[in-house]
């Protein structure tokens, strides 16, 4: 079927309205009509037009809403798509998003729950990509761009895409896993045209392939090349020889086993970079001791565009002064892998003032980030990660290193920190000093830990970021809250769209609170919390506008569970077991819900009840 047949099929009243009254105004105003307004197929020409402008319409939950508007914007709007984001890949089909959408050239999809990330999802639970991948063939023999996130994806996935897609230029895995280094070689000899291909925290198993020497002979049209997370060693020969035939090279991350002798000779060929991920930041260990050194500090004065720097993955803090030159000009740093001190970080920091980005190890403790708050005034977004993640562990970051922060970066919009020790009134701080935060995970790592000053709960901290923090959309909690800080979100956490909470509430009124005050809500997830059937009841009225609910260890029968599931059959209801967890007949260890266009999925593990 042409489009000027469906346009034809389904005629929209409402433009065809607006047309007719253009064209009374016109002859009762003017006395004479004009041609143009006595067009046989006014819809169509209205539905060029609309398609003109909807091409400038670039943000995804603009085009969501102009699609809602009549049938003819639904139309026009899918026509003029290029770019299709899907945040669960149960949603909705391939097929049906294929059928729907048929100009796409960039597709982002995602998979797995976030809470994969900290093993609390068997392997095997699902998300492959090869459905997506043997759809889009048939559909987009055009496609350009894949950004995949929390899916599996096969070697044999990685050859489609290199051999069924004859421009393909991008590809980006994050968080993925199922494939290895000889499906890394198959992708990239047979992509002529790549110009992005970045593996970020993803698992890729060593198939002793020799992936690096398989990309084309010849200028490579390379901007990016990310593969940090890759557990092998890489033929830096042939390494070397790509960055040196890849004039617009920009972004360039190495994994751990590239020493900072070899990254000093990508470097040399390479001084265009504007991203450097500087793999291990340590020598080799065939380095001899008669041997002179590289000019380290010259190769990093010669990457006058570096802008973001990271990796770090074996530091000697040693050679971190090489570094000195870019640290004028950089926007982002991260030192999430460099286990280094306060007073290491300090000849550092001090010279980054245009600084917006930071992420870091707790090792530098309060006294570091007291450095961070003297100097980053323009901050906007800090990450503060542990070294060791125990909960009985001790903290070198507190409340002191928070205080500071949100005194010396009034700029911030995004934290994320890990502590073992917080007190209300550094949180409270946080929130008026910094009003502009869209982000605040604050992740307290011991189990129900008050506020180690005055021994109340949390509530009052938490309370001050959802009433203070006008713009606030994702918000983690921890500590030992009550139902009380929970009725704080829900009254004033309108804007909230993801909320992670972990050991807080004291009963099913918490979740209720929040289900029933938060009408922005669509990322839901809880662990270890005393949230039961009751709790998950009162969210009847918002689940199908919500993306998903993730609750583990709580207090849910397969009963409550099933109650949800006949009450809404657009909403899949999965209860997940461990993978060696014999079925228990009423206790639900982990129920995953999440809307669907299709019902449920087909690939469902044995470990996984659908209700």
């Amino acid at each position: 079927m042409s489009e000027d047949d469906e346009r034809q099929q389904y005629p929209p009243p409402d433009l065809e309205f607006a047309s007719n009254k253009a064209r009374n105004c016109n002859s009762t105003g003017s006395g004479s009509g004009h041609p143009e307004f006595q067009s046989t197929y006014p819809d169509q020409v209205l539905e060029n037009v609309l398609e003109n402008v909807l091409h400038f319409l670039t943000s995804r939950r603009d085009r969501n809403a102009a699609s809602l508007v009549c049938k003819s914007w639904y139309r026009v709007e899918a026509l003029t798509r290029s770019e299709l984001f899907i945040g669960n890949c149960y949603a909705v089909s391939p097929g049906r998003a294929t059928a729907r959408f048929t100009r796409v050239k960039a597709l982002h999809l995602k998979g797995k729950p976030r809470f994969a990330d900290f093993n609390l999802m068997p392997p095997d639970w699902g998300a492959h990509f090869n459905p997506w991948a043997l759809a889009m063939a048939k559909a987009y023999p055009w496609l350009e761009k894949v950004h995949l996130k929390r899916m599996s994806v096969t070697d044999d996935d990685l050859a489609t895409l290199a051999e069924l897609f004859l421009g393909f230029k991008e590809l980006v895995l994050v968080c993925c896993d199922g494939f290895g280094t000889s499906g890394l070689a198959i992708f990239v000899n047979k992509c002529r045209q790549l110009k992005v291909l970045d593996l970020i925290e993803s698992e890729v198993s060593d198939d002793e392939t020799d992936w690096i020497s398989c990309f084309p002979e010849g200028e490579s049209n390379l901007e990016s090349l990310i593969f940090d997370c890759v557990e092998c060693h890489i033929n830096f020969e042939a390494l070397e020889r790509l960055v040196a035939r890849s004039p617009s090279l920009k972004k360039f991350k190495l994994n751990r086993y590239v020493s900072i002798g070899q990254l000093y000779r990508l470097m040399v060929r390479a001084p265009q970079l504007t991203h450097l991920g500087t793999g291990s930041f340590s020598p080799s260990d065939i380095v001899g001791q008669g041997d002179q050194e590289p000019d380290y500090v010259a190769a990093f004065a010669a990457c006058r565009s570096l802008v973001c720097l990271s990796g770090f993955r074996e530091i000697i803090p040693d050679y971190l002064p090489a570094i000195y030159p870019v640290c004028a000009n950089l926007t982002s740093l991260n030192f999430s892998y460099a286990n280094i001190t306060a007073e290491q970080l300090k000849p550092i920091i001090s010279k980054c003032h245009k600084l917006q980005t930071f992420w870091v190890l707790d090792s530098i403790c309060d006294e570091g980030l007291q450095a961070v708050a003297a100097t980053c005034k323009d901050l906007r977004e800090l990450r503060v990660f542990p070294v060791d993640p125990r909960e009985d562990s001790d903290g070198p970051v507190s409340e002191v290193g928070l205080q500071a922060i949100s005194e010396g970066c009034r700029k911030l919009q995004s934290i994320l920190y890990f502590c073992q020790r917080m007190t209300n009134a550094a949180v409270i701080a946080m929130s008026k000093n910094c009003p502009d935060l869209v982000v605040f995970r604050l992740c307290i790592m011991g189990r129900h830990r008050a506020d180690p000053v005055t021994g109340e709960p949390m509530d009052d901290g938490f309370g001050a970021i959802v009433m203070n923090c006008k713009k606030l959309t994702r918000l983690a909690v921890s500590g030992l809250l009550t139902d009380k800080a929970f009725g704080y979100i829900g009254r004033h956490g309108k804007l909230v769209r993801t909320l992670s909470v972990a050991f807080a509430g004291d009963s099913d009124m918490a979740l209720k609170y929040v289900l029933e005050g938060c009408p922005q809500l669509q990322k839901l997830e809880i662990r270890d919390s005393p949230f039961g059937d009751a709790a998950l009841r009162s969210g009847l009225h918002h689940y199908y506008n919500m993306r998903f609910l993730w609750m583990s260890s709580c207090r849910l029968t397969r009963h409550g569970c099933q109650e949800i599931a006949r009450a809404m059959p657009r909403l899949v209801v999965e209860v997940i077991r461990s993978a060696d967890e014999e079925e228990m007949d009423d206790v639900v260890g982990t129920l995953y819900m999440y809307r669907s266009l299709e019902g449920p999925r087909t690939d469902a593990p044995k470990f996984v009840t659908i209700l």
